[in-house]
């Protein structure tokens, strides 16, 4: 028990420091790109906390694996490298005692990429492609930026001079609507007014933004005649205040509901999400034979063709996985061939890492 809590606390501390920093360095490349979009206009500042949180189940699937993985190389490399591991196996310690080890931090990591891969992750999508969808349905008061054009969705592009000190009530309005495929009227209409404010009907959950003493004009491009509306009030509906839940992607299904699907699309989306918790077992069997490095050489020795070997593990994994959605690929065969694949590997690797040990 000593050294099984002293291996798994050098695995699990090794594996927390490498997913903390590919954690930082992926949620801060989101982030920084969500907040060129929330300058932009495209959705509330307020929302940013919102959008991240529901990414990081996505983000967890995919750094978890890596980081177990390139946990066992680091601290077995620095045990070997230490030459305890050495000490360990002269006491009595058995390959396949050690195997054991390692393989029981192993199913916590699993149980948690499984989490996040077959409940978490789609849940996370799906809430945060509602959030966004409904930014962009939208003209919400609260994401404009006085003296900027912004666009929005249905052809939308807004544009306001300023704010009251309340910031309730818009100055110098200009509302350019464009026309759209399939849209009634042939008119692209602009409309300005020297004030405005935004209008919730609780009633219906409809938004409405009224605008006071202006202007609107529809005119066709390409023809010299136009429409003039001289209003003192005029109230242009914004949309729903509702979230739209009809999203109807592969990618935000339930697990349960892919099961259930029997097209290939769906049968390779749920195949992905059941890999990656088998994925965790069959990289670390994978690492521990590639963890055994000579003091001499470093316990870094083999740390890039160990990446290398996990970025084709996963390349071919999606590359079946996209050949499956386009019926190129058998769905009856699935990803379960590239699993074996590496399975094999993983056996082959830890059968001459003993063979070589007994000799």
């Amino acid at each position: 028990m000593i050294l099984f809590r002293y291996l798994t606390r050098e695995v699990l501390l090794t594996m927390a420091a490498v997913a903390g920093i590919l954690l930082l360095v992926i949620m801060g490349s989101r982030f920084i790109r969500y907040f060129a979009d929330a300058a932009e206009g495209d959705f509330p500042v307020t929302i940013l906390g919102s959008l991240m949180m529901f990414h990081l189940p996505g983000f967890m699937e995919l750094i978890l694996p890596l980081s177990f993985f390139l946990g066992i190389l680091l601290a077995y490399g620095q045990l070997y490298m230490n030459s305890e591991i050495t000490v360990m196996v002269a006491c009595g310690m058995s390959p396949t005692r050690l195997l054991k080890v390692t393989l029981l931090p192993a199913s916590v990591v699993a149980v948690l990429v499984g989490m996040c891969s077959l409940w978490l992750t789609p849940y996370g999508a799906l809430q945060t492609e509602t959030i966004l969808e409904e930014q962009r349905s939208r003209l919400d008061v609260s994401v404009l930026a006085p003296g900027r054009f912004q666009e929005f969705g249905g052809g939308r592009t807004a544009y306001i001079g300023s704010f009251t000190s309340d910031g309730t009530e818009m100055q110098d309005v200009l509302v350019h609507e464009q026309n759209q495929p399939g849209d009634e009227n042939t008119h692209d209409y602009i409309t300005r007014a020297a004030s405005g404010y935004q209008e919730t009907r609780m009633d219906t959950g409809s938004r409405f933004l009224v605008l006071d003493g202006g202007e609107r004009y529809g005119v066709t491009p390409g023809q010299q005649s136009a429409e003039r509306l001289i209003f003192d009030r005029y109230t242009l509906r914004l949309g729903l205040n509702s979230n739209r839940q009809s999203l109807n992607s592969l990618e935000y299904a339930t697990t349960p509901a892919l099961w259930n699907d029997s097209s290939p699309r769906a049968q390779a989306q749920w195949q992905w999400r059941a890999g990656l918790p088998l994925m965790v077992f069959i990289l670390a069997l994978m690492a521990q034979p590639l963890s055994r490095v000579n003091p001499r050489q470093g316990r870094f020795g083999k740390l890039l063709p160990a990446v290398f070997l996990y970025v084709a593990y996963l390349s071919l994994l999606l590359a079946v996985v996209d050949a499956i959605g386009s019926e190129t690929w058998s769905a009856t065969l699935g990803v379960w061939p590239v699993h074996g694949l590496f399975l094999g590997l993983g056996l082959l690797l830890l059968w001459h890492s003993q063979r070589k040990g007994m000799r």
